[in-house]
């Protein structure tokens, strides 16, 4: 396993996929990719960075809120792609900001169908973290603020809501384990046990390219 080390880490909601990508970057010492996407993309396509968040990881809009949006975009894509539905040229600002960031170097994306964009990326190691529902609706309550009534049901429409995404835009379905190299369940193994099974299985990993 020669070259960057790109991590990318699918999630179920309230699982710690965040958690465990921003505790990898410290291990690993690589930069660690979540809302910086949005960053980066805006500063290579022009597309204002309030709309790439306002579309972030979430299903098509109707194609009035994209004609409307689409009026306040500047430079960039708006040329190149003007004939294109909003959503469709955020996903591609974010498309192109991955490929340049897992290019330029060892890094960790959270998200944004980053497994399905390098899907031919040889140094790509592709994770999806999941968890019980009621491991994932403590953390909803805890760290999200979501009434404990609600999470649940809050905690589903999430699922949904990053499934719809992905599910739109890939040819691959979100969470099916065959789009991914190790699938984690976090209620079973916490954070830091997560991260270090990752950790294992990135080092015996180099060890079996080596001996091929």
């Amino acid at each position: 396993m020669t070259g960057n080390l790109v991590i990318t880490i699918g999630r179920q909601f309230g699982s710690g996929g965040r958690q465990i990508g921003r505790l990898l970057s410290e291990k690993l010492s690589i930069p660690y990719y979540d809302k910086e996407i949005l960053t980066e993309a805006a500063r290579d396509s022009g597309i204002c960075e309030e709309i790439l968040e306002h579309h972030d990881e979430k299903p098509t809009r109707s194609l009035l809120f994209s004609l409307v949006t689409g009026a306040q975009m500047h430079g960039g894509l708006a040329g190149a792609y003007m004939d294109m539905p909003l959503n469709h040229k955020v996903f591609l600002a974010q498309f192109d900001a991955i490929r340049r960031i897992a290019s330029q170097g060892s890094c960790i994306i959270v998200g944004r169908c980053a497994d399905y964009v390098l899907r031919d990326y040889p140094n790509a190691v592709k994770l999806f973290v999941k968890a019980g529902m009621e491991k994932r609706m403590e953390r909803a309550v805890a760290v999200h603020g979501v009434e404990p009534d609600k999470a649940e049901e809050y905690v589903r429409k999430m699922d949904k809501q990053r499934a719809s995404y992905y599910n739109y835009f890939a040819t691959t379905t979100w969470g099916d384990v065959n789009n991914y190299d190790l699938c984690l369940d976090t209620g079973k193994l916490g954070i830091e046990g997560s991260a270090e099974l990752i950790l294992q299985y990135i080092a015996l990993r180099k060890t079996a390219m080596k001996g091929t």
